[in-house]
């Protein structure tokens, strides 16, 4: 990152990162899923840090992704749903954790958030785009 860093303190690192304006966050993250137009990337464990450089946050991820076909990770979901009497889901097949994050993200109501996922097919980051 820095030209030698390798005898580098962290303790001065963190400090020079806060001169310039740079926030870290190590975010305790149980699974991260990068979905693209041909597959899914799912990082099992990986080790998430955010920095937040004066407004702009950028995520950094650590891990060995497995590679899965599109659909192969919605039905792996669906079929652990089903085995766990479907607690988490809504009636319309939205997960309730999804809805939480929208509510969280957004501050707006429930039912709200329920809508914007169901409009915008499960997608969370278009759902709280049009809340916000």
């Amino acid at each position: 990152m820095f030209g030698g860093g390798g005898g580098l303190n962290p303790r001065k690192m963190k400090q020079m990162m806060k001169q310039m304006g740079i926030d870290v966050t190590e975010i305790d993250a149980e699974e991260v899923i990068i979905r693209t137009e041909d597959h899914d990337l799912v990082f099992d464990d990986a080790e998430v840090t955010k920095m937040d450089a004066r407004g702009q946050e950028t995520y950094q991820i650590v891990g060995d992704p497995t590679e899965q076909a599109q659909g192969e990770l919605a039905s792996a979901d669906a079929d652990a749903g089903a085995d766990a009497g479907d607690a988490d889901d809504t009636d319309e097949g939205i997960p309730q954790d999804d809805i939480d994050i929208v509510v969280a993200r957004t501050g707006a109501r429930e039912d709200e958030a329920r809508a914007a996922l169901k409009a915008n097919d499960g997608d969370l980051a278009a759902a709280v785009d049009q809340l916000e």
